[in-house]
């Protein structure tokens, strides 16, 4: 029997038992939609991660006060690349004080001797309201030691300059703040005021809500602040490979300077460089649990397949022996069911990725918002969408090869006796 007529047959066999057919095609459209789907966010994530690592500071490491078990937050999510922007505020005061904990310039003298440590910059920040023409909204507001935050921030300006040295009354502001927070957008050079005081935009940050200012000016414009007490210290490393070891060598001399133990540590060190590699980790973890998950539904559509091929083997049992009576082999019988069962899985297959990329196209937009915040979606690549096919075709040749081989042994006589 020649292969096409092998083919042809097989897509007869297929039109022909329409209802179970599809039911069987739904089986398989659902496990490889699933796994491509989740293989394709995977895959999103993990360029999303490169990324931040290619633009982010990975040398930076972040002092804050408080401590906390869970400083895995990821920095920088808060936008405009500022060293520090998402340091946790899941933080907790020693037991053996009532006090808030703070760092100040002693904290920087006890670490500053270290060989490791490139810069060493600062950072307060407190809310206020914000006033633009007649209107007010109420902002996180920083104030960074210029000199030093220009040597460390890797901030992405929409239009304007950064901060400098001189600057007293100036503010570089987030492109959200400038676009969405008034009635009017806030241009380059406009004054807002804070704590009525008028401050000029010299910058806007690009895809950011961040509003800074010089630090010296941030201690007479904030109300939560005091004089040479910071919210955060950010320590520029001058080489990655020595992050871990500057770490441990921070949080050594800070324990001793500021007079804490283990028990009653009251600050915070934490890694960029840390974070990343957790939350890398993190969603590699997650993507293998919801890829078991997809695999367990191609399981359940290979089952669905093979039941279908033993019952299309037991109501085509004469017509088998009247193939065979006329001269069909053993092989031609097996390859006409194992043919019929990949046509299953091509038509599934193809479908599954179809949907698999929909769904992974729709949610990756949908988490870009929360997670990604990039904006990146994650695209179906043509590679991922031909193994996407093949794993269905292959699954679905392999649960029907049993069947297929059941047929191709029957006897023509005992065939063409069964009802």
């Amino acid at each position: 029997m020649r292969f096409k007529k092998i083919f042809e047959l097989a897509i007869n066999y297929v039109i022909h038992s329409k209802i179970r057919s599809w039911l069987t095609i739904l089986g398989i459209i659902i496990g490889v939609s699933s796994f491509v789907a989740i293989l394709a966010l995977g895959d999103g994530m993990k360029q999303d991660i490169n990324s931040r690592m290619n633009t982010m500071q990975v040398d930076i490491i972040n002092i804050t006060p408080g401590f906390s078990r869970a400083t895995g937050s990821m920095p920088n999510m808060g936008g405009g690349g500022f060293p520090g922007g998402g340091r946790t505020n899941n933080t907790r005061t020693p037991e053996s004080t009532s006090k808030t904990p703070t760092l100040t310039f002693k904290d920087i003298s006890s670490i500053k001797s270290l060989s490791d440590i490139d810069t060493i910059s600062t950072e307060v920040s407190g809310r206020e309201k914000i006033y633009y023409v007649g209107e007010s909204v109420e902002r996180s507001i920083k104030g960074v030691d210029v000199f030093n935050w220009l040597k460390i921030t890797n901030i992405e300006l929409e239009s304007g300059r950064l901060l400098g040295p001189s600057d007293k009354y100036s503010v570089l502001i987030g492109s959200r703040l400038a676009n969405d927070s008034f009635s009017r957008v806030i241009p380059l050079n406009s004054l807002i005021t804070i704590n009525n005081k008028s401050f000029r935009v010299v910058g806007i940050i690009k895809n950011s809500s961040d509003v800074i200012i010089p630090q010296d000016i941030a201690y007479t414009v904030l109300s939560d602040t005091t004089q040479n007490e910071y919210a955060t210290i950010i320590v520029k490393a001058k080489n990655v490979d020595v992050i871990d070891e500057l770490v441990s060598k921070i949080e050594s001399k800070l324990m001793l300077s500021r007079r804490v133990t283990t028990r009653t540590k009251d600050f915070s060190v934490s890694a960029v460089k840390t974070n990343i590699e957790r939350m890398s980790e993190m969603s590699n973890s997650m993507i293998l649990f919801l890829a078991i998950i997809a695999a367990i539904s191609l399981i359940v559509g290979a089952i669905g397949i093979a039941n279908t091929m033993f019952t299309s083997v037991l109501e085509k049992t004469k017509e088998i022996g009247i193939m065979k009576s006329i001269g069909a082999s053993n092989i031609d019988i097996l390859l006409l069911f194992v043919c019929t069962s990949a046509m299953y899985g091509i038509v599934g297959g193809i479908f599954g990725v179809l949907l698999g990329g929909a769904i992974s196209g729709t949610l990756g937009s949908y988490i870009g918002i929360a997670m990604i915040r990039s904006g990146g979606n994650s695209a179906l690549s043509l590679t991922l969408a031909l193994w996407g096919i093949l794993l269905a075709i292959g699954i679905s040749v392999i649960s029907g090869f049993f069947p297929a081989y059941r047929a191709s042994k029957l006897k023509p006589v005992d065939a063409l006796r069964s009802e």
